[in-house]
């Protein structure tokens, strides 16, 4: 009965639970068998509980179950992930060769220690690979990112399963490759084989990272396939965030709606997407009502409301979020929700209370402060706060980029201040700064057309151009 109990409790999500039984069994005086500490074994690797792992060793090695070939398989397998590399290459020089499992168990520990070169060893040496092996070496070398080298075993592996394509999947994901990401689901499709929620949660990390959401919307068909009814957390979270990014935030919302379990990021992923398309009031309301589900906001979820409050020229809501965030909320305000405040003020106007504001912060600010104020001095026309403005840009000059001078040069243009102006060009000269040509994308016909809009080499022109 223990051992039922230990079993399911080791496969579950509550791994200690196999512990707990096990603690409870022995001061019981029920001797455990040697179905006993396979699980009990495996419960420790899941949790990465060293000294219970070594402790369990021990009362094998006392109850005399060191020789059994499940046991010692279990004891390969926690010591290769998180035990003693050495004493799971001696249990592993005294196992049954013939056996795929300790074989496995070793190469998946080099593997997932970073040691892929052991790992690749061991695996050419197996006299037969089981598929958790291809897997494995597959995700090594995933995680290395080192595609090409994942993609030959890919191409090597005589049967796939979800896993071998999630890794694959994942992996191009992860190196920014997101087309290839997409051919190798279709190619998944093309084989039969179903994805899972990790193949879906990876496509729309992609979907989302590129900006594609006629491929997200295809994505979201086959999250409707494999979940027929309620959506999980991680997936609906997935979507909100992949519609939100590629600009349909309608159909991001109808998502949240449709959700019946939501967490704050949930929450914090329709607040920001509705805050950076331009519906302020919207995630303001949605903020609110965030509150008044009981769902406690993060520091995300700050961000998100400010950017909102900023986008709807409203400075008194702003400033009793940014309030409440701190003596409600006890969340300590870091640099994105300075930046947000600094931004909401300048766009407001109220420019000298943006100075009062920076000088009260309890962390130095950086370039981007700097340079949020500046750009909505120049669009308030403001010369004075500008002025100010560029004095505590310049004395950060080594993180100063090349639109930084620019927009710097163009202050001292708009006021006719050439001696400024030309004082801001010699420094990018000297710096090595050159500003990047313009450009514009247009696509007709499934046809780009680059455009490049040069900026003028000639102190004249540019002088002609402000006059």
């Amino acid at each position: 009965m223990y051992n039922t109990m230990i079993r399911g409790s080791a496969q579950s999500q509550n791994p200690s639970n196999a512990i707990v039984l096990y603690t409870q069994m022995e001061n019981r005086c029920i001797k455990p068998d040697n179905f006993t500490f396979p699980f009990v074994l495996k419960a420790s690797t899941k949790l990465s509980w060293l000294n219970m792992g070594f402790g369990i060793h021990g009362r094998v090695v006392k109850y005399g179950f060191e020789l059994n070939k499940f046991v010692r398989n279990a004891l390969i397998y926690f010591h290769a992930n998180c035990g003693d590399l050495k004493v799971a290459n001696t249990l592993f020089d005294e196992s049954e060769k013939r056996d795929v499992v300790p074989w496995s168990a070793l190469t998946a520990g080099y593997a997932r220690r970073g040691e892929l070169s052991v790992a690749r060893k061991l695996f050419d040496e197996m006299p037969f690979k089981d598929l958790v092996s291809w897997n494995v070496m597959i995700t090594g070398y995933v995680k290395r990112r080192e595609m090409e080298s994942a993609r030959r075993l890919f191409d090597e592996v005589p049967k796939r399963d979800a896993v071998t394509w999630n890794a694959m999947i994942s992996g191009y994901v992860l190196c920014g490759l997101h087309e290839k990401a997409l051919e190798m689901f279709e190619e998944m499709r093309s084989e039969g084989e179903l994805p899972d929620e990790v193949t879906l949660l990876s496509l729309l990390s992609a979907c989302a990272d590129i900006g594609d959401l006629e491929v997200g919307k295809k994505i979201h068909c086959s999250v409707l396939e494999v979940n027929s009814g309620d959506l999980s957390v991680l997936i609906g979270n997935a979507l909100i965030d992949m519609y939100a990014k590629c600009g349909s935030i309608e159909r991001a919302l109808k998502v949240f709606c449709g959700m019946r379990d939501k967490d704050v990021s949930t929450w914090n992923s329709v607040i920001g997407g509705l805050a950076f398309h331009g519906h302020g009031e919207e995630s303001i309301n949605l903020f609110e009502e965030m509150q008044r589900s009981k769902v406690r906001p993060d520091e995300i979820s700050f961000v998100g409301v400010l950017v909102a409050c900023s986008h709807a020229g409203n400075v008194e809501v702003g400033r009793r979020y940014f309030k409440l965030m701190r003596e409600i909320y006890k969340i300590v305000p870091n640099i994105r929700h300075y930046g947000c405040m600094v931004d909401m003020l300048g766009r407001a106007g109220l420019l000298y209370e943006a100075f009062e504001f920076i000088d009260m912060m309890e962390i130095e600010p950086n370039a981007i402060i700097w340079r949020t104020l500046l750009g909505a001095c120049k669009i308030h026309g403001n010369v004075e706060c500008g002025r100010r403005a560029s004095e505590r840009l310049l004395k950060m000059r080594r993180d100063l980029q090349s639109e930084d001078y620019v927009l710097l040069s163009n202050m001292y243009a708009s006021r006719g201040e050439w001696e400024g102006f030309e004082k801001m060009r010699r420094w990018m000269d000297d710096s090595g700064v050159r500003k990047e040509a313009g450009c514009s994308l247009i696509e007709a016909n499934n046809q780009a057309l680059m455009h490049f809009l040069f900026e003028s080499k000639s102190m004249l022109n540019s002088r002609k151009q402000v006059s």
